[in-house]
């Protein structure tokens, strides 16, 4: 009960300064509260940042500045911390299920800012649309109605499944520029194309926001992007952000803001910057920005929010663009700058199984034969929240029309599936002849969710699931890490536009160029595609869909929520232990992990999502995806480095939990950028929950790091990574390890050592001491000491 009575105090002491307290469940944003905007910031360029000017990210994030008046010097990017008071949390039903669990100690009886619920993530694509959905209500009740009643309970907008995908509902609804949006979903940074500052987090950081405290951000560098000239035909804006990952990789981005600017810029459509700026995070990147533009003032209006509209259009040259000064020179403010030309850009695939292997359009048969990948394309698939506007879907459609008036279908073997962003979306392509178009040449449409792109796909009877053969898939989504699709490790996802995904359904080869190469039609004549044409927005307006799929907004405090003590899929949450204020002594290496690992590998999604409610049986799942460096990359299998017990090599988990029984602590050793990829916080909790202590790592995606920070792990890299990294690469399990320097552990002294001995038949035979380094705040180190950031408030309360 302490517990409840510590976060409704804390919540007290903050509600006051939140910059959009919220007044109940809402269907659309209001107009932004600029002149609040306007007075943080004046008064944080009047102190602290001594008028110097300003990038468009930098205004947005000193606007939402909790405190200034106790700032005493200018944030260090890459060092200070920043304290934000975010306008609006997101969240998606997988996510939000921990969240709201969490939120359930505060006692609060409705969110401090406004608060939406999507479920997007639990219906598994099959039979096709509302066949689909149906199924889902089936399989997922309990877990609809658990979320469905919390959001009654607490004020928030509650999205129904089959209403549509989180990112593309956010932009049709809730983004509006300037503001700042915090968000359960590594690909919340969508919303940037409508000029809003929107961050991935942890459900615990979306706590903060919802109970008023403040949100901790260590403050970003600015990455410009210049873009010059324009989209070519065949261009989409997906080849902006393929391209750059291929620049940058899947941790250049880290610690940055990217923020887009130039004269391209002004060429792009609202839903293509979204676009650009959805796919940012597989850079690393804590969000991307673009600045306010005609587009977004039309999308505004096409979307019933002209007041908006109309308020940002006032902001345009004072607070929704950089500071002239800044586009005058760009070289001199932002920390880095890539140049791209929309002119020379041309299509481009992304893959297999990393999102930051590029290769142009034109050089994609001569890449897949030299490297052995499969030709053939088993699958097309278009949609999830990267591509599936009406914009993208009406020019993919514009190139079906060509092959269907030609009698030309998909290719033979392969399948085309379209997943519509939402239900506007989804109403107007069918009102507008798109979705006939797609299925005149053999298209499924799939309901108006993620689908496959999170491994929402029903594929287990396709023969090349079942025998993990090696098979090429191409898609408009944004990740394509191995197995994630499907299931199948084997099955290589290449990320490119929704018109060449088009293209590619046709010519049925990645081979196959739209921009060179011919198609036969049904009387074997050959034929070439045009270039594809299509509308920014509907020329009729949108279509509102069927009212059932519009949100929920019944605000009722007395509301019962409902989690059985029998259930499988929901659990309540017990703390987790304090620090006991010793240096961590006798701890065991449970694995060491060899390259890529993602928060799919170590908290896999698929069937484990109907899990994400009850931390014990997801437990189970812990760092099954993960190679093990000591064991020549082996998945999912460790040996066990205590004698007495078992089992004495098992999988991950297995080992894991007999170490959490036996009361051993153990840590994970880990490879560069740790935790890339989404935003789930259960691929920290997870490991917390059966006993790891540290996670020690060559580096860090940002998410996850911070994710590891809120539930009482502490995340370590290492001062030497290629080079101390090894020491753990030959079995691991003979090593025993303390800790020096967590006992004083400050934000000013970020040195921890490692006394690593080798233990051979009782006796060490080999010793290392070495260096490694913390990131973390004082207030994070308070919540590593507490146990957890919960934890925190709990003892704060007790003092």
């Amino acid at each position: 009960m302490f517990r409840q009575q510590a976060i409704r105090s804390i919540s007290r002491r903050y509600a006051t300064s939140s910059a959009t307290a919220s007044s109940g469940p809402q269907s659309r944003a209001s107009v932004p509260s600029y002149g609040l905007f306007a007075n943080r910031l004046a008064k944080a360029r009047a102190t602290v940042l001594e008028n110097r000017p300003l990038t468009l990210a930098q205004k947005i994030l000193y606007a939402h500045l909790h405190d200034v008046e106790s700032m005493t010097s200018a944030p260090v990017p890459g060092e200070s911390y920043l304290k934000l008071s975010p306008d609006r949390v997101a969240m998606q039903d997988a996510s939000a299920q921990m969240a709201i669990l969490q939120f359930m100690l505060s006692g609060m009886k409705q969110t401090a800012v406004p608060t939406s619920i999507h479920c997007d993530h639990l219906v598994e694509a099959y039979e096709g649309a509302d066949l689909d959905v149906a199924r889902s209500w089936q399989t997922s009740r309990e877990i609809y109605e658990f979320l469905q009643a919390a959001s009654e309970k607490y004020g928030i907008a509650f999205w129904k499944p089959g209403s549509g995908i989180i990112h593309q509902l956010v932009l049709e609804n809730y983004a509006a520029p300037g503001t700042l949006m915090l968000g359960t979903d590594s690909h919340t940074p969508n919303a940037g194309g409508l000029g809003m500052l929107a961050i991935g987090v942890g459900g615990a950081d979306a706590v903060d926001a919802m109970a008023a405290i403040p949100w901790e951000l260590k403050a970003p560098r600015v990455l410009g992007v210049h873009l010059r000239g324009k989209m070519h035909a065949w261009g989409n804006p997906k080849d902006v952000i393929l391209a750059l990952a291929g620049k940058l990789s899947v941790r250049g981005g880290t610690g940055y803001i990217v923020e887009y600017f130039g004269q391209g810029v002004q060429s792009l459509s609202c839903t293509g910057m979204a676009t650009i700026c959805n796919m940012g995070a597989e850079v690393g990147a804590t969000t991307s920005v673009f600045p306010y533009t005609d587009s977004m003032a039309r999308y505004l209006a096409a979307t019933r929010r002209a007041d908006i509209a109309d308020a940002a259009n006032a902001q345009r040259a004072t607070y929704l663009s950089a500071d002239p000064q800044v586009a005058a020179d760009p070289a001199k403010f932002y920390d880095e700058i890539i140049e791209i030309d929309l002119d020379k850009l041309e299509p481009g695939y992304n893959g297999p199984f990393t999102p930051d292997l590029h290769t142009p359009r034109s050089q994609m048969a001569q890449t897949a034969a030299k490297e052995g990948w499969n030709d053939n394309v088993s699958a097309a698939l278009i949609g999830s929240c990267t591509n599936s506007s009406y914009q993208d879907l009406s020019r993919a459609a514009s190139l079906a029309r060509q092959a269907s008036a030609r009698g030309v279908r998909v290719a033979e073997g392969t399948e085309f599936l379209v997943s519509p962003g939402s239900e506007q979306i989804r109403a107007t392509m069918e009102r507008d002849g798109i979705q006939q178009a797609f299925e005149a040449i053999g298209a499924k449409v799939l309901a108006n969710a993620c689908g496959p792109c999170i491994g929402q796909w029903n594929r287990d009877e396709n023969p090349l699931v079942k025998t993990r053969a090696m098979n090429s898939i191409v898609s408009s989504f944004n990740r394509n890490f191995r197995a994630r699709n499907d299931g199948n490790p084997n099955t290589m996802n290449f990320l490119t536009s929704p018109e060449m995904v088009l293209a590619a359904a046709l010519g049925g080869k990645l081979s196959f160029n739209p921009l060179k190469d011919a198609l036969r039609d049904a009387k074997g004549n050959e034929f070439k595609l045009e270039p594809p044409t299509g509308d920014e927005l509907p020329r009729d307006g949108y279509a509102t869909g069927r009212p059932e799929y519009q949100p929920l907004l019944t605000h009722e405090p007395s509301k019962a929520i409902p989690i059985a003590q029998s259930s499988t899929r929901l659990q309540t949450l017990e703390a987790f232990a304090p620090w006991d204020g010793k240096e961590f002594a006798n701890t065991r290496v449970l694995v060491t992990v060899q390259g890529k690992c993602t928060t799919d590998h170590i908290s896999a999604a698929g069937k484990w999502l109907k899990y994400k409610g009850h931390l014990e049986n997801l437990a189970r799942n812990t760092l099954i995806g993960a190679a093990n460096a000591a064991m020549d990359g082996q998945v999912n299998v460790v040996r066990n480095a205590v004698p007495q017990l078992e089992p004495t090599q098992g999988s991950i988990p297995d080992v894991a939990t007999a170490y959490k029984n036996a009361g051993v602590p153990w840590l994970v050793i880990a490879d560069y950028n740790y935790g890339e990829g989404s935003a789930r916080e259960h691929a920290a909790m997870q490991p917390r929950f059966l006993g790891c202590n540290m996670v020690v790592a060559r580096s860090f995606a940002r998410i996850h790091e911070t994710n590891l920070k809120k539930q009482g792990v502490l995340p370590l890299a290492f001062a030497r990574p290629d080079e101390d990294y090894f020491v753990f690469t030959k079995n691991p399990h003979e090593l025993v390890i303390r800790s020096e320097g967590v006992k004083g552990i400050s934000e000013r002294d970020p040195v921890v050592w490692l006394v690593v001995e080798r233990m051979q038949d009782g006796k060490t035979v080999e010793s290392h001491r070495i260096e490694c380094r913390h990131t973390m705040s004082a207030d994070q180190i308070g919540w590593f000491k507490a146990g957890s950031a919960l934890n925190l408030i709990a003892s704060q309360q007790q003092q």
